[in-house]
């Protein structure tokens, strides 16, 4: 199976701020972003589609012209929990700077851990490879989640996590047709 990620183009919402499960809609530059993002996967013939269900995903999945998509939890970014809309300098220092060197395992207050944003793509993974083993799916998802699938694919600790740049509106191809799985391309 091939598994297309696409991240979400950009966003309307301030930069320094913490976002994940929030639904930020799409900056105003969206439609030239999604045209760009369409031309890259239009090539592609796909078996299924899937999308995280927030807005920012379900507008360039439509945006990109594909049908029948199947929204799915999962896929959703890191949940921030108190978090969620906070500027990250307004953010209790101490108490973040903890997090920040072990979000693998530490959650912010009443969000959750990478490790546990990374179990719900491992789960997405292993379903999409008992119902489409040889098929080619599509996801528009986020880059936290696009960061922990190609971390699980490469057997890579979460804590370097951040080291994968995923840009907005990219491609990045994971392809589980052989015994070993492989990070086909980042950011295409």
């Amino acid at each position: 199976m091939k598994l297309t990620l696409v991240r979400h183009t950009s966003l309307q919402v301030p930069q320094g701020v913490c976002y994940g499960h929030s639904d930020i809609d799409v900056a105003v530059s969206f439609a030239q972003e999604a045209a760009t993002t369409k031309e890259k996967v239009e090539h592609l013939t796909l078996d299924a589609v899937f999308s995280s269900p927030l807005q920012r995903c379900v507008k360039l999945a439509h945006a990109l012209g594909l049908e029948n998509i199947t929204h799915d939890d999962r896929l959703k970014e890191l949940h921030f929990g108190d978090w969620e809309m906070q500027a990250w300098d307004d953010l209790p220092r101490e108490y973040f700077d903890e997090w920040a060197q072990n979000y693998a395992h530490m959650s912010p207050p009443n969000g959750e851990t990478f490790g546990e944003l990374q179990a719900r793509g491992i789960a997405f993974i292993d379903e999409m490879l008992n119902q489409y083993h040889k098929g080619h799916v599509l996801v528009v998802t986020h880059g936290g989640m696009i960061r922990a699938m190609v971390a699980h694919v490469l057997n890579m600790q979460l804590k370097g996590l951040f080291r994968i740049d995923i840009d907005y509106g990219s491609l990045t191809q994971l392809d589980f047709s052989n015994q070993v799985p492989k990070v086909t391309y980042v950011n295409r």
